[in-house]
């Protein structure tokens, strides 16, 4: 609302004003030109667009590329790990042959190995080098073997031969003796400086571990089953001449099937 003290201008006089200030501005109106369009377009050839599919693709049966698998990077590796208890009668063996055990461990199995002189135990550990999926079952066994009383020579058969087992029994699972008794099997087992254990490694190809009432058998399956029935009968009171002469026919038996 104007103030009550401002001049009123006529409106006639104000639309004659704005008239005369329009003709006095210069003409700036841009007079419509035709447009002129290059025919260089219609002329230019315009290359079709590149295939984006590699040559060298296959396609499988459902028209979906097949691509090769990358071997830049090798598969994930994923450690596993495992110990072994150790007797504490067989640490001092252990500590001894040490430089006898952990070579195959590292160098043929590619595994991580170390010993726990605190924990009594050896632990196991695969790695990137580890190459087989069953090598750390076959150092496990390996150093099970040694604990239990076998030589290292006897042990690493384990780590190269995949047919060798061990078998572990008592005296008591085949017949129960007490005292004296089951000194004397145990000493019929043995034979005098060990020539009956011997007689039956050699005839049935195989290992023998006597650890008090405990006997262990390395070996493959049919030889174990022939050790062990020779040991059987000395336990069950056999004589060692009627053993022997089973343990030769046996043997000339697996001469033959060889």
């Amino acid at each position: 609302m104007p103030a009550p003290t401002a001049l009123l201008r006529e409106p006639e006089r104000l639309a004659e004003e704005v008239e005369e200030t329009m003709q006095d501005a210069p003409d700036t109106t841009v007079e419509d030109e035709p447009l002129q369009i290059s025919n260089n377009l219609a002329t230019t050839s315009i290359p079709p667009p590149a295939d984006l599919t590699p040559t060298d693709t296959q396609m499988d049966s459902a028209d979906r590329p097949a691509f090769a698998p990358d071997t830049s990077r090798g598969p994930a590796h994923r450690s596993e790990t495992r110990k072994c208890l150790v007797p504490p009668h067989r640490m001092t063996p252990l500590k001894n042959e040490w430089s006898k055990i952990y070579p195959p461990l590292v160098e043929h199995l590619g595994l991580q190995v170390r010993m726990n002189v605190r924990a009594k135990a050896v632990e196991l550990r695969t790695s990137r080098h580890t190459r087989d999926s069953g090598a750390l079952q076959k150092g496990v066994d390996f150093v099970s073997a040694f604990c239990l009383g076998f030589d290292t020579a006897d042990a690493i058969a384990l780590l190269r031969l995949d047919d060798l087992y061990i078998e572990s029994f008592e005296i008591k699972d085949v017949k129960t003796l007490q005292g004296e008794h089951r000194s004397r099997a145990v000493g019929r087992i043995a034979g005098k400086d060990g020539k009956t254990r011997f007689a039956i490694e050699n005839a049935s190809r195989t290992r023998i571990v006597l650890a008090d009432s405990k006997i262990h058998i390395l070996g493959a399956f049919k030889n174990i089953h022939i050790a062990r029935e020779a040991v059987v009968s000395l336990i069950l009171g056999a004589p060692p001449g009627k053993v022997y002469g089973n343990l030769r026919t046996v043997a000339g038996r697996m001469k033959e099937r060889f």
